[in-house]
């Protein structure tokens, strides 16, 4: 009987994870290198998985690539070919084996696929992903070399639900649904079991596909740079008995040893016949469908926009923020704006300073996101709690480099960048804020030298849901043009950069330390080492009053960057 046969007449019953079980048995080396250097272990630990019930296993071939293994490609196909050859040996006649790919084989894909097909594989599983896009040419490969190979795809996500690319489990399920060389959707690792029930009992879809859960068993503590399970057999099992609801095929990613699946085997009815999977989330019946539209621009279609830009304070010192905060709320200002630690260099937290500024001064408020600092988990939790403190408007940036002088000791995140970013913010949107969702636009880099490169990255940012752009302070009639130009292509709000300059060496460090903004010469001799304050303040003042003119016929309206935050540059821009 073939797979597809199998589980239509009853459930599978899949192995537990094979890697942290063979660290308790042998942590000298990585459990994958093990196919060449202990075959016996391998085998015994299949045996031991398909002893205690399961009947499906999986290739000890996880992290079976050329990085990790250290190890030239002909290397590389012999380990695969020595783990194909030691499960179906395990597995004799009466379990199905799966060829396990992990998420970091993209640059081996093809060649670990193609050893597969030639050993006679019928199953392909690739597990822990977090995107459909890097496995599907390498499944169509597949289903073009043998259309009768089962094809399973299992995603990793958090608590939320969201992979690391920002993909929610209810997209993932929309998208492996409509692709037809898909046999099984399914997620794996992540989670534990309970939060894997609660992401499978909120996804709404109806889906010919077959479903598999692998939920870890739980969450790990580390002991001694190792990760150690709690042994919870009995509250993983009676959870999987409610998620068994909901899969076709189930078993356990790290943490379940054999002891695990021979409890859900002991009590788990697996002898139900397969059915269409109507996935169906609880509404509530008084859930209101009116949408909020909390935009700073909503209704002002009509008008030039005006974005203020107050820098956090870089200590406890916020009373000159707070001074210009209160004097903008009096004025036609739409939303003011604060950076996120701009230049790798520590400010107060943009979120919590623009929860400070909207209680006190009840202004609409827009903080910096960026990917430099926070993982995926961190800037979940971050929109959550903006979210729940009535923050609705974000711009979201990549964000600048962590200073090379601080780097040995300060390291960038970048689980993400700006248009990754945006797409798991448009997943949000669609899962938990669809009442009054929200807004987020994006940076326009004037000066790229491949311009139709950035007008491609800003579409690709407006399909992500970014609803409007600021661009880094202009002054060059070049610079003007080439936003004009973006305009014409692009089909989303823009508002101009507006930066005062406020003397010589102000002018002399934006032109060369900052990257982004171009600063002509012209502009640079406008100004004097004798003038003082108020004079350079004037001159910088005029100068980008006259861009503002320029810009005015194509600008949905203008970014005023206060330097310093001084009351007195904004006084003057908003005059």
């Amino acid at each position: 009987m073939n797979i597809r046969d199998y589980i239509k007449e009853k459930k599978l019953i899949c192995d537990g994870a094979f890697g942290t079980y063979f660290s308790l048995i042998n942590s000298e080396i990585l459990p994958e290198k093990a196919n060449i250097l202990a075959p016996d272990t391998v085998y015994r630990i299949h045996s031991e998985y398909i002893g205690n019930g399961a009947n499906l296993i999986r290739t000890n071939t996880f992290a079976s690539n050329r990085q990790n293994l250290g190890c030239s490609k002909e290397e590389l196909v012999d380990n695969i070919k020595a783990a194909f050859q030691i499960a179906k040996k395990a597995a004799g006649d009466n379990v199905f084996v799966a060829c396990d790919m992990g998420p970091d084989s993209t640059e081996d894909y093809f060649t670990i696929a193609e050893t597969f097909i030639e050993q006679g594989a019928e199953i392909i599983l690739f597990e822990t992903l977090s995107d459909i896009d890097n496995i599907l040419p390498v499944i169509k490969y597949i289903k073009e070399k043998n259309s009768n190979i089962f094809i399973i795809t299992q995603f990793c996500v958090n608590q939320h639900g969201y992979t690391e690319a920002g993909i929610s489990a209810q997209r993932i399920f929309e998208m492996c649904s409509s692709i037809s060389e898909i046999d099984a959707i399914g997620l794996n690792c992540g989670v534990g079991p309970a939060h894997l029930l609660e992401i499978l009992k909120n996804i709404n879809i109806d889906t010919d596909k077959f479903i598999t859960a692998f939920p870890n068993a739980g969450y790990p503590t580390v002991v001694q740079d190792r990760m150690v399970f709690l042994d919870n057999i009995k509250y993983f099992t009676d959870t999987m008995q409610s998620i068994s609801k909901y899969a076709d095929i189930i078993g356990g990613c790290c943490g379940t040893s054999p002891k695990y699946i021979k409890s859900i085997t002991n009590n788990i009815d697996t002898n139900v016949k397969f059915q269409i999977h109507k996935l169906h989330k609880d509404i509530e019946d008084n859930k209101s469908t009116e949408t909020k539209n909390s935009s700073f621009f909503a209704g002002k279609e009509n008008k030039k926009l005006i974005a203020v830009e107050l820098d956090p304070p870089k200590n406890s010192d916020c009373k000159n923020l707070m001074e210009t905060a209160n004097y903008l709320k009096t004025k036609d200002v739409d939303v003011i704006t604060f950076a996120d630690s701009p230049s790798g260099r520590t400010r107060a937290d943009s979120v919590l300073m623009s929860i400070k500024v909207a209680q006190e001064t009840g202004i609409s408020v827009m903080p910096h996101i960026c990917c430099r600092d926070k993982n995926t988990i961190a800037i979940s939790s971050l929109l959550l709690g903006a979210y729940i403190n009535n923050i609705r408007n974000f711009l979201v940036i990549t964000g600048d480099p962590v200073p090379s002088t601080a780097r040995e000791n300060i390291k960038g995140v970048f689980n993400l960048d700006s248009v990754r970013l945006m797409e798991y913010m448009k997943e949000m949107n669609n899962e938990n804020f669809s009442s009054d969702r929200l807004c987020y636009g994006g940076a326009i880099n004037y000066s790229r030298r491949n311009i139709e490169l950035e007008i491609s990255r800003i579409n690709k940012k407006i399909e992500a849901g970014a609803q409007f752009f600021l661009t880094q302070p202009v002054y060059d009639d070049k610079d003007i043009e080439t936003l004009r130009y973006i305009k014409s292509r692009v089909d989303t709000k823009i508002l101009v950069g507006i930066m005062p300059l406020v003397s010589i060496r102000n002018a002399r460090f934006i032109k060369n330390e900052i990257t982004g903004i171009s600063i002509p010469d012209w502009v640079i001799e406008k100004f004097s080492p004798d003038m003082d304050r108020e004079t350079a303040q004037e001159t910088g003042i005029k100068i980008v009053k006259e861009v503002m003119e320029k810009v005015y016929d194509f600008a949905d309206g203008y970014y005023f960057v206060i330097p310093f935050n001084r009351l007195s540059i904004a006084q003057a821009l908003i005059k």
